[in-house]
């Protein structure tokens, strides 16, 4: 006899950050447990360039571990899945790494290649779609530390709210941009314009495997999008219940990604609305969010003569894909 419900825990481990959630999945879909738990590691901390973790980066990622382990022991599990991505499929060492979070977690880290990741992201953002009326194709952007996902479906028509029809990764994200191009403080504009090319050259790759131009609607997920909405929104403090769902227009967007993209660290750290660990490399992931908006907006233009002028921004991704799909996997069996 098939289960009913399930309750599992997933871990998402970027290139900048490490999140944990626990849920129940049921028919019904996902029902939170434990909300997502975030902390700032910078494992990929100069990967870009050395290929390999920094040992500093490492014990900071086998902290969070260690602290998650001690929510997992209060909170049993019928199952844990620990996905890493974009850092992790460039370092020479993961397998350090690998034995490291076993050792820890009693899971051996799952290293994802970019396309599930893709596919991942796009489930945990579309699963939420009904509650508002944005129409179908949906364009999810998944911004990371390391890379970024453009994954299009749901046509509206025959295709489920929840069916890939196609996805890429671009190894292009927040940490990647600062570390291989804005390393002034603030910014120089050959180092932005410098980056705007190599971030072109992504999108250019990426558009030949996805259809971009058919998309009505942008969901954009990660903390980079999260925390530049809750900036064009004006918050003083972030709030997660504010921001998730919120459609930004995409003036007001380019707007504040300008304006944060050319600030000191110090006039940024001025600001509660970013997280201590992102005000480094916010900057640069506010040109790849600036550069994806402006080239998927023309894109659609170009298809169906509408540009796109607006993005909802969702709490929603990654690690909520990781924990639905792992658990209806489950349930399955």
């Amino acid at each position: 006899m098939s289960k009913q419900c399930v309750t599992v825990a997933g871990i998402d481990c970027g290139t900048n950050s490490i999140r944990l959630k626990i849920a129940r999945v049921d028919a019904g879909g996902m029902h939170t447990i434990v909300p997502r738990i975030l902390r700032v590691i910078r494992l990929g901390q100069d990967v870009d360039k050395t290929h390999r973790f920094a040992e500093e980066a490492l014990e900071r990622a086998y902290e969070a571990a260690r602290e998650f382990a001690g929510v997992l022991a209060e909170h049993p599990v019928d199952g844990l899945r620990f996905v890493a991505t974009s850092a992790t499929r460039d370092a020479e060492n993961r397998e350090e790494f690998e034995d490291g979070i076993e050792s820890i977690l009693g899971v051996r880290p799952e290293v994802i290649p970019g396309t599930e990741e893709a596919d991942l992201s796009f489930l945990g953002a579309t699963s939420v779609v009904n509650r508002g009326d944005l129409p179908a194709p949906y364009l999810v952007v998944d911004l990371g530390g390391g890379s970024t996902e453009l994954v299009i479906g749901g046509d509206g028509v025959s295709a489920p709210t929840t069916q890939v029809q196609g996805a890429f990764s671009m190894n292009i994200g927040s940490v990647r941009m600062t570390e291989r191009h804005l390393k002034t403080d603030p910014p120089t504009e050959s180092e932005i314009a410098e980056a705007y090319e190599d971030i072109d050259r992504h999108i250019d790759e990426a558009f030949a495997h996805v259809d971009a131009g058919k998309a009505r609607t942008i969901i954009g997920v990660s903390g980079t999008v999260t925390t530049m909405t809750a900036l064009a929104m004006g918050l003083t403090e972030y709030d997660h219940t504010l921001v998730d769902g919120h459609r930004m227009s995409l003036d007001a967007a380019y707007a504040v990604d300008d304006q944060f993209l050319n600030m000191t660290r110090a006039e940024r750290s001025e600001y509660k609305t970013i997280h201590p660990g992102r005000i480094d490399v916010v900057g640069g992931g506010a040109v790849v969010w600036n550069r994806v908006l402006a080239r998927v907006s023309e894109a659609a233009k170009a298809d169906h003569g509408t540009a796109i002028d607006s993005y909802v921004a969702s709490e929603h991704g990654l690690l909520d894909g990781i924990v639905l799909d792992y658990g209806r996997r489950l349930l399955a069996q």
